[in-house]
């Protein structure tokens, strides 16, 4: 095998490995120990994080941050994943930000002079229009390394002005009209809520021995779990016309409630909790004359409420 093929498999090899010694890899690839030594040698050079440990349980390591092979892009997926990363410039906070603006300057520099000249003409003639949020999201990424370990986190939380410590073990984290929201188990009410991150003051891992739920199939691709509960349910009606279809469209939490008819209008129909009628309530006033509820009653008295109050600061 030619050298230059050795080093780009080696390279993609120690990504791959957790923990790896000479010997195994010089048989591997069929070379001396001394001849893999050197190619080591070779990928540190080239920025490959590696480590060694001594020992006679030692070998080598990758740094978590580890080093991707080359990829070959044309030029049309360049661009692509240059829009990709330029897209997440209108959030105010993201998991990855430092990440993101060095893989968007590193597409950028390495790329052909024509290729950028082609970029900057586009720049202003495509966007991915997000809301410009103030609320800033600190902790994105430790509610999303959390989420994937499954972990158990203690935060903080704002609700209704007032602050509070709660156990929470997230279960995945997401955007919707310029805000960050994350789903999570919380131990306090002993269900699933949602909690916006922009309210989490503070959020480190917990460590006072609570334990963690098996929620390794509740995640966003499946999000009506949060609310497959045991609690107080009551069923949801709700018309909407063709505006409030689409409004509706863009509401995680409503996927699987949400049905549309052929003419583009639609309804909302299923299980929600007794105990978040406020919310739901707030919801739909929102929605203005895009959505008729129809049941349940508690929840159309809650929205008379709701618009008494409103009515009696204009009288």
């Amino acid at each position: 095998m030619p050298k230059s093929k050795r080093l780009l498999e080696l390279m993609m090899t120690v990504n791959r490995k957790r923990k790896f010694t000479v010997k195994e890899l010089a048989q591997e690839f069929g070379v001396s120990t001394r001849t893999m030594l050197r190619d080591l040698q070779e990928l540190s050079e080239l920025g490959v994080p590696l480590y060694s440990e001594v020992g006679p349980h030692g070998g080598y390591q990758v740094l978590k941050e580890r080093i991707l092979p080359p990829i070959a892009f044309s030029e049309e997926e360049a661009v692509a994943m240059f829009f990709a990363v330029y897209a997440l410039r209108h959030y105010s906070s993201l998991p990855f930000e430092t990440e993101s603006a060095s893989a968007l300057d590193k597409f950028y520099l390495h790329m052909s002079g024509d290729v950028r000249d082609r970029i900057d003409q586009m720049k202003n003639r495509v966007d991915f229009v997000t809301p410009t949020r103030q609320q800033e999201s600190p902790f994105l990424s430790i509610l999303l390394e959390a989420a994937v370990q499954q972990k158990v986190l203690l935060i903080e939380y704002e609700s209704r002005g007032d602050e509070a410590c709660r156990h929470i073990q997230p279960i995945g984290i997401y955007a919707n009209n310029g805000l960050w929201f994350c789903p999570a188990y919380c131990f306090l009410r002993k269900d699933f809520r949602i909690f916006r991150c922009d309210r989490i003051h503070s959020a480190s891992f917990d460590t006072e021995g609570t334990e963690p739920m098996d929620l390794r199939h509740v995640h966003l691709g499946n999000r009506e779990s949060f609310f497959r509960t045991e609690k107080a349910i009551t069923g949801l009606y709700a018309d909407l016309s063709q505006k409030g279809v689409q409004m509706c469209e863009a509401v995680l939490w409503l996927g699987s409630h949400l049905h549309v008819r052929e003419d583009g209008t639609g309804w909302l129909e299923g299980p929600i909790p007794q105990n978040d009628l406020a919310f739901y309530a707030r919801f739909f006033i929102g929605l203005g004359n895009e959505a008729t509820v129809k049941q349940p009653a508690e929840l159309i008295s809650y929205m008379k409420r709701l618009f008494a109050e409103i009515m009696s600061k204009y009288d």
